[in-house]
């Protein structure tokens, strides 16, 4: 990439968000930032995959994904979540299967649960496009945000 293309680029500022999934008894999260809204009726939301990680093969096989709106309180996410191996994230945690499956964290901010509807690759990264089933909030606190880190996601883990 472009020197000054990858400049600009990391002037966006994202939402940082963890995004989980399962296929049948396998689970993982992983760190999500770029998500965006993209309908308002139906709710619709868009999420970018690298197709190398295992949470992409989750959502492909179920069709389903979850994602947390995390605070400054969750930081300790950010490094459990960065971590490659699946085993182990959830241990510890307070967590429930939602309506569809998909494993809902509790201490978060925020969490949405979501089906695909359309899925696109029109680069590295899968951009799933999903319906919002079910939505919870539990706080009014200052969602974490790629200004609140040190670095910028720009496509490279």
């Amino acid at each position: 990439m472009d020197t000054e293309i990858r400049e600009g680029l990391g002037r966006f500022t994202n939402g940082i968000y963890v995004l989980t999934s399962f296929f049948g008894s396998e689970k993982n999260g992983m760190i999500a930032s770029w998500v965006t809204q993209i309908s308002y009726e139906p709710p619709m939301v868009m999420v970018a995959v690298h197709p190398g990680r295992f949470t992409h093969h989750l959502i492909e096989k179920s069709g389903l994904f979850a994602l947390h709106v995390i605070g400054e309180r969750q930081s300790e996410m950010l490094t459990r979540f960065k971590a490659p191996e699946p085993s182990g994230k959830f241990r510890g945690l307070d967590w429930f299967e939602g309506d569809k499956g998909c494993p809902i964290l509790k201490d978060c901010i925020a969490w949405i649960e979501c089906e695909v509807r359309e899925k696109s690759s029109p680069g590295n990264h899968t951009l799933f496009t999903a319906e919002i089933l079910k939505a919870k909030v539990y706080s009014e606190d200052k969602p974490l945000c790629t200004l609140d880190l040190g670095g910028r996601y720009l496509g490279r883990s």
